[in-house]
């Protein structure tokens, strides 16, 4: 978990002065905590996730997932748009289909119907 605090820290761009700071800590217990000569206490990692809500608890604390939230929500978006995506072109790929049924039999039609018009100016001709 302290290399995933320190992936933060430098995720934030802050010196580790400014980051204990903005978490409300005191740099010296932080550091000591970072560093092995404390144990990481949980009032640690709760400033540091309420401070920086934008990070997963559960990669923080178990080392699952993405570090940001906003990659986790993404990730579930772009999944819900894909799949509305993909609805949404077999829809149209029904659609185009039906049109070309209907090209076709209009095509059909219209020979036919072209087919009767010369028959009928060749009757009046002879006639």
């Amino acid at each position: 978990m302290i290399s995933r605090i320190k992936e933060i820290i430098t995720y934030s761009g802050l010196s580790d002065r400014a980051f204990a700071l903005r978490c409300g800590l005191a740099q010296n217990t932080l550091n000591r905590q970072l560093n092995g000569v404390r144990e990481l206490s949980l009032s640690t990692v709760n400033a540091i996730l309420n401070t920086f809500t934008d990070i997963s608890s559960e990669w923080l604390l178990r080392g699952k997932g993405q570090m940001l939230l906003s990659e986790v929500n993404n990730d579930a978006q772009n999944i819900e748009r894909v799949t509305r995506l993909a609805d949404t072109i077999a829809n149209l790929q029904g659609t185009i289909n039906e049109q070309m049924k209907t090209i076709q039999l209009l095509t059909e039609d219209n020979k036919k119907v072209r087919g009767e018009l010369a028959m009928l100016k060749n009757e009046r001709n002879a006639g």
